[in-house]
């Protein structure tokens, strides 16, 4: 019941009136403690009403391969992938650190891998979610010329000119 008047008032609202009645419904009171604050005006602004209808026709899908990956978009009933800035369809997933710092992704941190071992992050997919101690973790530690780090939280993160990195982070250089 009361999940039904939640949503019943997100349709008809815009965001910030919508919180208010849910706190309101929940809580009994009708002092809300975002009132005075002008970060709700801020996100009613953002917001726009709840719609059970599709935002758009606009899909995307994403591979992210621990060898290659690649992005495509819907054109009305065909997948079409979108080529990188070099003309290819797939992008090697390597992401690479060059001496002056900075990032390379794909074929060119590919191309400096002989040259730059330590400093060429490839694999990492098969490091999302692993922990540090984990047998498989220590197994590829001994595979790959780059660094394997414990991060804080005890997972297994990779390093590369002194920066530590998630494997979820590498995936978002590839992925961008």
């Amino acid at each position: 019941m009361a999940t039904s008047v939640l949503l019943r008032s997100l349709r008809r609202r815009d965001l910030s009136s919508a919180s208010f009645s849910a706190y309101k419904s929940l809580t009994g009171t009708t002092q809300s403690p975002w009132a005075t604050s002008h970060l709700c005006h801020r996100w009613a602004t953002l917001a726009r009403p709840f719609s059970s209808k599709p935002a758009g026709n606009d899909i995307i899908g994403i591979d992210l391969g621990t060898t290659n990956s690649c992005v495509a978009v819907m054109e009305g009933k065909n997948a079409k992938v979108i080529e990188n800035s070099e003309g290819a369809r797939t992008t090697p997933s390597v992401v690479a650190f060059n001496q002056k710092g900075e990032l390379l992704v794909g074929t060119p941190a590919k191309r400096q891998a002989v040259t730059n071992p330590t400093n060429t992050i490839f694999g990492t997919k098969r490091l999302i979610g692993r922990r540090f101690d984990d047998p498989q973790t220590q197994k590829e530690m001994k595979m790959v010329p780059y660094k394997i780090v414990r991060a804080p939280n005890g997972d297994a993160w990779v390093e590369a000119n002194g920066q530590r990195y998630s494997p979820s982070q590498i995936g978002a250089f590839i992925l961008t």
